[in-house]
């Protein structure tokens, strides 16, 4: 498994809510979906995307932490980590005129609802079809363990201008995202997970990118080969010995050099990305907990269950429950 397919290992779009925006100015959008990442693909005209930072905004929010504002033109990308909000504009100084909040409800800021009432036609929403500014926009609604550890790799709100990276996956979303046929949301959820994949490939190779310590240690000859050793077969009854044994090092030295480059000893990352997997078999799959445990490197579903209430403060059981209702 290389770099990158360890990193989007999980995070899969499942009836992902994607839209196509069109505005005429002024106009201004505020989201406050609490959505864990939204990918954002400027079409046509320019727009804004301004977080809540600085001063408190008008409608009372507290500033977020390491954000700015960004321009986006024809072509650029911009992908938003959850769950701070953030407003879309033509302009920063226009006034929101909608709020986008969990569960895709559309009120006006007085609170007034607004559902339906900016529908376009098919996926298709805002104040006119012919609006001079038109966005894509697809978001995950939901947070899986392993999506974690994407999300932690990620800045706020990253942006790929159109100088940088050349997506073809751009026309056919955006003929795809009209069409009303059997199957669409699936066709939709992949093409969004393969934007992600193109726009986050692009992004890493940026040297402003600041990728993951376990992410930067792949590129090392002996951390690097432990990592996807670790990663390609989680269920391997893998020891300090052995690891440093298949990257020719002792066993000191393979502690000192993981731990120095990673930020935490081998077998505790381990049981990390053995948790991880746990968390989405348990999210994704209908496997006995017994299954998912032989698979993840556990030699019983009790093994397995004590180490994740451990780390995760409660029981396989219960995080599959707490997933199920949403």
């Amino acid at each position: 498994m290389d770099a990158l397919a360890g990193l989007l290992e999980g995070p899969r779009a499942r009836g992902a809510f994607m839209i196509r925006a069109c505005f005429e100015p002024p106009w201004s959008i505020r989201i406050e979906d609490r959505a864990p990442l939204t990918v954002m693909v400027m079409v046509r005209g320019e727009a804004w995307v301004i977080p809540d930072q600085g001063e408190r905004s008008e409608m009372g929010v507290p500033p977020a932490e390491g954000w700015g504002r960004i321009r986006l033109r024809p072509g650029d990308l911009a992908i938003a980590r959850g769950p701070d909000p953030y407003t879309c504009a033509d302009d920063p100084a226009t006034a929101p005129q909608a709020l986008i909040l969990p569960g895709a409800e559309c009120r006006y800021p007085d609170g007034r609802s607004l559902n339906g009432s900016m529908d376009l036609g098919v996926r298709t929403w805002g104040d006119r079809l012919d609006g001079s500014a038109v966005m894509l926009i697809g978001t995950y609604l939901w947070q899986g363990e392993i999506s974690g550890r994407l999300l932690n790799a990620l800045p706020p709100l990253l942006l790929l201008t159109a100088d940088v990276w050349n997506c073809p996956l751009t026309p056919y979303l955006m003929e795809e995202i009209v069409r009303d046929e059997p199957g669409q949301e699936v066709v939709l959820d992949r093409l969004l997970d393969l934007l992600v994949i193109a726009a986050l490939r692009a992004w890493f190779s940026r040297p402003e990118a600041e990728a993951p310590a376990w992410y930067r240690a792949l590129a090392d000859p002996v951390v690097g080969r432990v990592l996807r050793l670790v990663q390609d077969d989680p269920a391997h009854p893998w020891t300090v010995a052995s690891l440093a044994a298949k990257a020719g090092v002792s066993r000191a030295a393979l502690g000192r050099r993981f731990t120095e480059l990673v930020g935490e000893p081998p077998m505790t990352y381990l049981t990390g990305w053995r948790l991880a997997l746990a968390a989405d078999a348990l999210r994704d799959t209908d496997d006995t907990l017994d299954a998912i445990a032989r698979r993840v490197g556990y030699g019983s579903a009790f093994a397995l269950s004590s180490a994740f209430k451990r780390v995760y403060g409660v029981s396989p059981q219960e995080h599959r429950a707490r997933v199920a209702v949403g």
